[in-house]
């Protein structure tokens, strides 16, 4: 609140609204294997102005499981920068690893992991991306197309799996 020397009149200066143009994306990421390394495959839920966009889940052959949850976080992050190279991302996956060291918390030591991290870092602005750490509870459905993929392979099924809705 501000006075008005003008008129004498007290004033409040609001935020004029318009609706965004921009809205962040949302990405709900989970990797896994079936044994460390084992078959292992990715999952990423998309998410813009609160509804989901696109899942994707993929097999990534013998992996682990760390190699899982960075491929897919980078599966996200390339496609949502194919909608919009300059959407503002929020990932959220349950892998403390990959949070910690991608937000520049923890080194990264094996070069493998670095190799990983360098692609989910070019995959899109990294002033743009924060990675957040959700309890593997609030990552399901994320999971549950790691589990989807894995199966499907198992089954003589598809290695990869896209819905966009």
């Amino acid at each position: 609140i501000r006075d008005d020397l003008v008129t004498g009149v007290q004033t409040c200066a609001l935020p004029i609204y318009r609706p965004m143009e921009n809205p962040p994306a949302v990405i709900y990421t989970d990797g896994g294997s079936r044994g460390n390394p084992g078959p292992a495959g990715l999952g990423a839920i998309i998410v813009q102005n609160g509804h989901t966009i696109a899942s994707l889940s993929q097999y990534l052959g013998v992996a682990t499981n760390n190699v899982a949850e960075y491929r897919g976080a980078i599966a996200g992050l390339e496609y949502v920068h194919k909608l919009n190279e300059s959407s503002l991302i929020r990932v959220n996956l349950d892998s403390k690893l990959v949070v910690e060291q991608m937000s520049g918390r923890w080194k990264i030591k094996s070069p493998d992991m670095r190799s990983l991290a360098l692609r989910a870092r070019d995959a899109h602005p990294p002033t743009l991306v924060q990675y957040v750490w959700v309890p593997r509870e609030e990552n399901h459905h994320a999971d549950s197309l790691v589990n989807e993929i894995l199966d499907s392979v198992a089954r003589g099924g598809s290695d990869s799996i896209l819905r966009e809705l």
